[in-house]
């Protein structure tokens, strides 16, 4: 008992205090770079219902590109955080370079697909020709954001993996900030100018002309090119970074560092890509379950969403302490620091859960007044309450992996579980049922989504111990 107490004295708490003094600033950046989302959806709504659609159809196609490059870039999180564990500071600096070589590369790549692909995929999904021409307008726009961003990614990574998860916190509020006024100015022109601030505007300001979608795409790509200068400039003059001096001299492309990044990286980003997509493939499903389905499943799917910010940064923030311990040469520490993050995300599912539990109703209140909505939404919430301790143990365990770069079993664990256990069997269970039992619908759905969470936790805890024993 003294040695258990001894333990969590020098060990667990420390670590526990460590790890959510990482992961509450990842939690703010996540939550500030999702506030962009929501403030282009209310600004492109109030213009027109054409906006909104052409908006919301088009973050389907830039979303997932992004995402696939946020999480290609996240492998340089644990490659620092192993060299800063082991103090080989010299190393840093080239990894990064490759890293901004890959942002680069990637974020023109998807600049390329946004300009030149969308008309056929409208054309397969056959988007209103009025809808389709203003998201396209609104895409041409985003994509040249997109290298800004990548850069931002990549050098986001590198900061957490220097142990420093603030800037990313501070700087997405810097793109929130410049978003909000952007938005207004190129999505409503002149005339929201003066209706906000009466007629005095100056007239030159007055003529400026309402851009809608295009407007909004632009604001977008804008302030993905003020978080990748923010970031830029703050790794330059930033006291944290003065060891590596990142920005002395820029190191030229080479194979080997591309290469390590790629393979830790790449099935960090096809993970993420593949849970983006079962949420999508989901949503496509259930359309044709009706507008009350849609609405209570969306309404459902975004208060998870909001909850899920905290272990996902849990996540994140465990990568790094597991790399920077790794990088030590302490194998039977990194361990401990895993499980002990472990049994954290285990409270934080038992604090969302209980949110989920006491304020689903109130909170669904303040989408839909629709009595329909509200009684489904609350029934898929009382679901997600079981699957808040499945979804938070497979984020963190993924996490811990990372911090092993142990990346490419957690994809294939990844695709396994949520492909084929939980969207094979959710479709299975909403269409078809189960035996003697009917067809669930959504809920059948939402029940394949516990599965697939739940299959992924067990086999990724397996890997972890597997990973993680003594030799």
């Amino acid at each position: 008992m003294e040695s258990l107490s001894k333990q969590v004295r020098t060990l667990y708490w420390p670590e526990t205090r460590l790890l959510v003094r990482l992961a509450l600033p990842i939690c703010g950046a996540q939550l500030a770079q999702a506030g962009m989302s929501v403030v282009d959806v209310m600004m492109t709504g109030r213009q027109s219902p054409t906006a909104l659609a052409a908006v919301s159809v088009g973050s389907s196609l830039w979303m997932p590109l992004m995402l696939f490059m946020t999480g290609t870039l996240m492998g340089l999180t644990p490659i620092v955080a192993h060299m800063l564990g082991g103090k080989r500071h010299a190393g840093i600096r080239p990894a990064v370079h490759q890293a901004l070589w890959i942002a680069l590369l990637l974020g023109a790549i998807s600049a390329g697909l946004l300009w030149f692909l969308v008309t056929p995929v409208f054309q397969l999904m056959a988007v209103p020709e009025h809808v389709a021409r203003s998201s396209a307008a609104y895409l041409s726009a985003v994509a040249f954001g997109m290298p800004g961003i990548a850069l931002f990614q990549a050098l986001r990574a590198f900061s957490d993996g220097m142990n420093h998860t603030r800037p990313a916190l501070w700087i997405s509020l810097v793109g929130l900030g410049v978003n909000i006024p952007a938005n207004y100015l190129l999505i409503y022109g002149g005339d929201g100018l003066v209706e906000l601030f009466g007629t005095w505007v100056p007239a030159s300001l007055q003529q400026l002309p309402t851009l809608g979608a295009l407007g909004c795409g632009i604001a977008t790509a804008i302030s993905m090119w003020t978080m990748a200068l923010a970031m830029i400039l703050y790794t330059q003059k930033g006291r944290a970074y003065r060891e590596v001096s990142l920005w002395q001299q820029i190191a030229l492309p080479k194979w080997i560092g591309i290469r390590e990044l790629l393979v830790v990286g790449i099935p960090i980003g096809v993970a993420i890509f593949v849970e983006v997509t079962l949420f999508t493939l989901i949503a496509l499903f259930i359309a044709s379950l009706g507008e009350i389905t849609v609405a209570a499943h969306q309404i459902a799917l975004s208060f998870t969403t909001i909850l899920f910010m905290l272990p996902m940064s849990l996540s994140m923030a465990l990568t790094v302490r597991v790399g920077n311990t790794l990088g030590q040469q302490r194998p039977e520490r990194a361990r401990q620091v895993a499980w002990n993050g472990i049994a954290i995300s285990l409270l934080t599912a038992a604090i969302n859960s209980s949110l989920l539990w006491l304020t689903g109703r109130w909170v669904i209140s303040l989408y839909t007044p629709d009595p329909d909505v509200q009684a489904l939404a609350a029934s898929l919430l009382t679901l997600a309450v079981f699957f808040q301790v499945s979804d938070s143990l497979q984020a963190n365990l993924a996490g811990a992996l990372r911090g092993y770069k142990d990346t490419r079993v957690v994809m294939l664990i990844t695709v396994v579980s949520y492909w084929s256990v939980g969207l094979g069997g959710g479709h299975w269970l909403g269409r078809h049922g189960f035996g003697e039992i009917s067809a669930l619908g959504v809920h059948g759905y939402w029940i394949g989504l516990i599965a697939g969470l739940s299959t992924a936790a067990l086999l990724l805890a397996w890997r972890l111990h597997v990973i993680s024993r003594p030799e």
